[in-house]
C-alpha cells in the first residue's frame, strides 16, 4: 500500500463516516478518529458487499455501493456510540 492509498483511505473514511453520522438522529458522542476508522471499515465492507451483489462497477456514480457504505457507517457509528456510553 502506498502513501497515496493510505491518504485516500483516510479521506474516503472521513467522508463516509461523516455521512454515516449525518444519517443518525441525535448526538453521537464519539471522536473524529473513531468516525474515520468506522468510515474506512464501512467503505471497505460496503465495496465488498456491492461486488457480491454485482453492483460495484456500474456506469457513472455507483449509488448503490455508496448507499451500502453510508448505511454500514451509520450502523458502525451507532454501535461505537452505544458502546462508548457504557
Amino acid at each position: 500500500m502506498t502513501v497515496t492509498g493510505i491518504i485516500t483511505a483516510i479521506v474516503v473514511g472521513a467522508v463516509i463516516g461523516a455521512l454515516g453520522r449525518l444519517v443518525l438522529r441525535g448526538k453521537q458522542n464519539i471522536s473524529i478518529i473513531a468516525t474515520i476508522l468506522v468510515g474506512i471499515v464501512a467503505a471497505l465492507v460496503g465495496t465488498w458487499l456491492a461486488s457480491l451483489v454485482g453492483v460495484a462497477d456500474t456506469g457513472g456514480i455507483d449509488w448503490i455501493e455508496l448507499a451500502f457504505q453510508i448505511g454500514l457507517a451509520a450502523i458502525g457509528v451507532s454501535i461505537v456510540a452505544g458502546s462508548a456510553r457504557r
